[in-house]
């Protein structure tokens, strides 16, 4: 368990700081370029990547604080048509 800590990755951007984070999705079987096309769609969503492995997607998402960050993963990837699971990887260095 993490107690009190910080992140260190908040990225700073005109004077915004942002908090980052990978999402690692799993796609329903023949629907990995439909989702990542409605991925993309998602505010908050940089860049959306088909990839090999474990995972079908990653998606990298930079939001002003981590709880505009779970919106983006509860309320936007969770919520897309497709998206099996997700597994969240937030950036805690740069």
């Amino acid at each position: 368990m993490l107690l009190n800590f910080k992140l260190k990755s908040e990225k700073t951007v005109g004077g915004e700081k942002l908090v980052q984070a990978y999402i690692l999705v799993t796609a329903a079987i023949g629907k990995v370029r439909q989702v990542a096309k409605e991925l993309k769609r998602i505010p908050n969503v940089k860049s959306v990547h088909v990839v090999t492995g474990s995972y079908d997607i990653i998606v990298f998402a930079e939001a002003k604080d981590l709880a505009k960050l779970t919106n983006v993963v509860v309320e936007g990837v969770h919520k897309t048509k497709g998206v099996v699971d997700t597994n969240t990887v937030i950036v805690v260095e740069v």
